[in-house]
């Protein structure tokens, strides 16, 4: 028992009321899973079902539950953090004893000042102990994939010997859901990516990243996905290249057969050499093909994958861009809060649509018109790929990328 085992335990209890999920003795190990999941949602942090079920008692550990992870559960529990919480359910019976104490003030503080003289002499022959902080210097992190092409598994190489905690985890990239958890002391793990791009891996320790990498899987060419959850269909190059970038009939006919919504995406991920994320032209002749049922409004995506960060173009038709929103960088504006309706277009024909991007802003033209310009702070990087993606399907006639620090033309697909 160590010493804040009780609130911890009133801790747990009004989380297991709230849940409603009946007496936690009678949890298996899904229940916990559930719980990981419910509290990420609601926190933004991992704790994964092997924590949990530590600190429900399920399994045998010895020490203390770490204070990310109190303050975890204390905010799943509806408190601001683990002290809001102890302070907020502080014993009643404190106030007694406090009064004891007042009334023999004089005898503690004589049996005190007694105490602090053995423990200083203790402390002078003992010596100081050494710092019990991480030491981050010893960790190894890095990665390799197995293949070429997708779907690719990824092998992490580990030292994490010198990490003492009960959360430990790779976020395999910008998604913090997409997680894979480490027990100390493993030497390996892997994780499973269905898509290309440009990722940065990060191990995290108690809620905190303490090493990163890029990791980059390129789709080798251009490259079609019909995007299933979890694992999308593929349809390469061969298959995609009609003159333009466009679906075979029998994909075309499975989309819009689907009775849920589902989006399709071209991808191209390859080492462009060093092209500035935040000094490019790219002009893309589109069309969105399909607007029926769950794709009345033709949703499209432009989206450039940068070595930092990257850039997302929503476009739709003129009734729908409050659905719809722009991503520069660190900037984000949703159409809810933000008028986009400049963005707003029927793309049920082919139209030129260009992104411009110097020193950091963005302006979008169509037709060579522009209608729509943004800035952001931190810089995308180097470009590293580029995905078109229509909710239902679409088709891309042309491509040209332009490099506006050199000039130089990096892409020029008209696809004949």
């Amino acid at each position: 028992m160590y010493p804040e085992y009780p609130l911890v335990k009133k801790c747990l209890s009004q989380i297991e009321e709230s849940l409603g999920w009946g007496p936690s003795e009678h949890w298996h190990n899904d229940v916990f899973s559930e719980l990981s999941e419910k509290i990420q949602y609601k926190t933004q942090v991992l704790l994964s079902p092997t924590t949990l079920k530590r600190v429900w008692g399920k399994v045998n550990y010895k020490s203390a539950p770490s204070i990310t992870t109190l303050n975890t559960l204390a905010q799943f529990a509806g408190f601001e953090n683990w002290r809001d919480f102890k302070n907020k359910n502080k014993d009643t019976k404190k106030i007694s004893v406090l009064s004891k104490v007042n009334s023999n003030l004089g005898i503690i503080m004589l049996a005190a000042s007694v105490m602090a003289v053995v423990f200083i002499s203790f402390y002078s022959l003992k010596g100081s102990q050494p710092d019990t902080e991480m030491n981050t210097s010893s960790v190894y992190f890095n990665s390799r994939p197995l293949a070429k092409g997708l779907p690719n598994s990824v092998v992490f190489d580990l030292d994490i010997d010198s990490i003492q905690s009960d959360s430990i985890y790779i976020q395999q990239f910008w998604d913090p859901t997409k997680t894979i958890t480490l027990e100390m002391g493993q030497k390996q793990a892997t994780g499973q990516y269905y898509y290309p791009g440009y990722f940065r891996a990060k191990l995290v320790v108690d809620g905190k990243a303490i090493k990163q990498h890029d990791l980059f899987i390129k789709s080798e060419g251009w490259l079609g996905t019909v995007d299933y959850e979890p694992i999308p269909k593929y349809v390469d190059g061969t298959d995609i290249l009609q003159g333009k970038l466009a679906f075979p009939p029998s994909l075309l006919e499975e989309i819009k057969t689907s009775e849920q919504p589902i989006s399709s995406t071209f991808h191209l991920v390859d080492d462009f050499g060093t092209v500035s994320g935040d000094n490019f032209r790219l002009t893309i002749r589109l069309k969105n093909n399909y607007r029926e049922k769950w794709a009345v409004c033709q949703k499209t995506q432009i989206i450039i994958l940068g070595t930092k960060s990257s850039m997302i173009v929503s476009t739709s038709i003129p009734g729908c861009v409050s659905e719809i929103g722009v991503m520069m960088s660190d900037v984000y504006l949703s159409g809810k809060k933000h008028d986009l309706s400049s963005l707003g277009m029927d793309l049920s024909e082919f139209r030129n649509v260009t992104l411009e991007v110097q020193e950091k802003q963005l302006t979008v033209f169509l037709e060579d018109q522009p209608i729509f310009s943004g800035s952001y702070n931190e810089s995308m990087g180097d470009i590293a790929g580029m995905r078109f993606q229509f909710l239902g399907a679409g088709e891309v006639a042309k491509v040209h990328l332009q490099d506006l620090v050199t000039d130089k033309v990096i892409i020029d697909e008209d696809f004949n």
